[in-house]
């Protein structure tokens, strides 16, 4: 095949058979096997963001981790949060950051911590001077044997790191924005086609597609574009992490597609969205689900 020739997508990215892998949460990249693949080798930037600067939740490791490395990479600066328990993670990610000749920064500290959340726009812009791309990335899910067994204490969990977490970064955020801002949400395939085993979190990224269509009206009065991705199956340590270890060698395998995705190809969605190039959508809810109806 010659380098110009389309790639077959059922091939494209494979890694090799996933093995059985239980995880406590959050789940580290180290632990997860195979290593999800978040662009390292592949990504080339095009300077589609240089000189901007942003924030990105959970950037060390999955999906954020492969967003900041073509954030940085498109010349962005780029801000990452992580858990103390992710603190391996967060380095490479900066490194990798920092690697690609933009400025890095990593806040450790707990999303469900409203002061927390709140701080970190006010920080990034103390780090970089300005906050041009927000992405509320970060989230947990955890498998349920039934609405019945699931106690208030771990549904609280749930909905303060996927929900009350975003509002308050969010919230904090928006008086700091200037037009031509862009502001994305990871939501899922799940908020379209919730299984009742990922119930809570089913509802929230149902929830999170309803913020970005409730508020592209208001913040486009603004200039400000607010979206969402929702990806399908990928393969990122929240899966091993997530309570099912006899799924995990069956993951992503009922897709059109056959397989997961890999964090890398997620990543060019978020750089559309935050470029200029995305400059006429607002209040979109992207799929890059393998072919999952959405």
């Amino acid at each position: 095949m010659n380098a110009s020739d389309p790639q077959d997508p059922r091939g494209a990215r494979v890694t090799g058979t996933i093995p059985p892998q239980d995880l406590e949460a959050p789940g580290t990249t180290r632990e997860t096997e195979p290593r999800p693949d978040h662009g390292e080798s592949t990504y080339e930037g095009h300077g589609r963001l240089t000189g901007r600067a942003a924030l990105i939740t959970g950037g060390d490791s999955g999906i954020g981790r492969a967003v900041a490395l073509a954030f940085a990479r498109e010349g962005a600066d780029v801000a990452i949060t992580a858990m103390p328990e992710e603190a391996q993670d967060a380095a490479e990610a900066t490194a990798a950051i920092s690697e690609a000749g933009t400025r890095a920064a990593h806040f450790e500290g707990d999303l469900r911590d409203e002061d927390f959340a709140a701080s970190l726009p006010g920080r990034t812009l103390e780090e970089f001077g300005k906050l041009d791309i927000l992405v509320l990335n970060a989230a947990y899910q955890q498998a349920r044997d039934g609405i019945d067994t699931v106690s208030s204490e771990e549904f609280d969990r749930v909905i303060r790191t996927n929900l009350y977490s975003q509002f308050w970064t969010l919230r904090a955020a928006v008086p700091h924005l200037q037009p031509g801002a862009s502001i994305i949400i990871t939501s899922s395939v799940q908020a379209a086609q919730p299984s009742a085993g990922l119930f809570d979190y089913a509802m929230t990224k149902a929830a999170q597609a309803a913020l970005v269509k409730a508020l592209a009206p208001e913040l486009g009065s603004k200039g400000i574009r607010i979206n969402a991705v929702a990806p399908g199956p990928v393969w990122t340590p929240l899966i091993p992490s997530t309570g099912w270890p006899e799924h995990v060698p069956e993951f992503g395998k009922d897709s059109p597609l056959g397989r997961p995705a890999q964090p890398a190809e997620l990543a060019p969605a978020y750089v559309l969205l935050a470029s200029d190039e995305a400059s006429y959508i607002s209040g979109a809810v992207v799929p890059v689900t393998g072919g999952k109806p959405f």
